[in-house]
């Protein structure tokens, strides 16, 4: 591949295709394949996400970079859009944050953002944070920039200081990750959108909105976003959100109803899975390779 076209260079061409660029969460291949569909030119893989959908655990730092990487293979082995991964703190000191943004890359992420929590991490909208010193979060930018092998990779820098330390403290931050080598900054948990201005301003890289729901960043709408000039617009776990109520409402049904029927309205035909998957088109193949044995 040509570093031309390589998965960094499409996810910096869409930011500027489309500002603020909405990147939209998707938690696995069938997931990659609908965003593609709803027109979206860049996705996410969360390690919330991973930690959840596949692992059923909590995101608290338990899952391993394996895990993630096992998701991103299926995700990118389906669709060319460009993927920005959640490494969480990088897993490991500087050696696990080179092995791991190496090991991101030949699984053909386009960005890979990492965070100034200490090892033990919690949700970005949880109390209860810890970060390391700025010292050693700009190691962990140093270590991920000196691993990359595409120049047009794309390494954020995610602060959580905003909520531990104030925004002058995590503008301060922010602005080292970038003397680091960082080329987009993403400030966790943002309440006001005066504070992505400031970010914005004082940094000059371009800056995330994480727009998760039920924590503490509003739900600002696209508009508002680009007043503020933010660069994307992130939504990592929408979908799977409305994925995990709708089983729950399913499961439900059938066990008090003793049937499925009842929830039949809520489901994708099969007529509409199919369609999504391009499953005549596996089918061809397999008549073509019969037909080719018989002959």
């Amino acid at each position: 591949m040509q570093l031309s076209d390589s998965p960094g260079a499409r996810f910096r061409a869409a930011i500027e295709q489309e500002r603020p660029l909405q990147v939209v969460g998707a938690i696995n291949g069938y997931a990659a394949r609908l965003a593609e569909r709803g027109g979206f030119r860049a996705l996410y893989l969360s390690g919330g996400g991973v930690s959840a959908a596949s692992c059923g655990l909590p995101d608290l730092g338990v899952i391993t970079v394996d895990d993630i990487l096992t998701d991103l293979r299926r995700i990118t082995a389906v669709t060319d859009l460009p993927v920005l991964v959640d490494i969480d703190t990088g897993f490991g000191n500087v050696l696990g944050v080179d092995r791991t943004v190496r090991s991101m890359q030949r699984a053909g992420a386009a960005a890979v953002h990492i965070e100034d929590q200490a090892a033990a991490k919690r949700c970005g909208h949880r109390q209860g944070k810890s970060l390391v010193d700025r010292a050693e979060m700009s190691e962990r930018i140093a270590a991920a920039v000196r691993a990359r092998t595409d120049p047009d990779f794309v390494i954020m820098a995610r602060t959580d200081a905003l909520a531990v330390e104030g925004t002058d403290s995590a503008i301060s931050r922010a602005r080292d990750y970038v003397a680091a080598g960082a080329d987009m900054v993403f400030p966790e948990a943002v309440t006001e959108l005066s504070q992505y201005r400031r970010f914005v301003e004082e940094t000059g890289v371009p800056v995330l909105a994480n727009l998760t729901e039920f924590g503490k960043t509003p739900l600002w709408p696209h508009e508002a976003l680009t007043e503020a000039g933010v660069a994307i617009a992130l939504y990592p776990l929408s979908a799977f959100r409305a994925m995990g109520l709708a089983a729950e409402r399913v499961y439900r049904t059938i066990r008090d109803d003793g049937s499925q029927k009842n929830a039949i309205g809520t489901m994708q035909t099969r007529e509409a899975l199919y369609e999504v998957l391009d499953y005549q088109h596996y089918e061809r193949l397999i008549d073509e390779g019969l037909d080719s044995e018989e002959s």
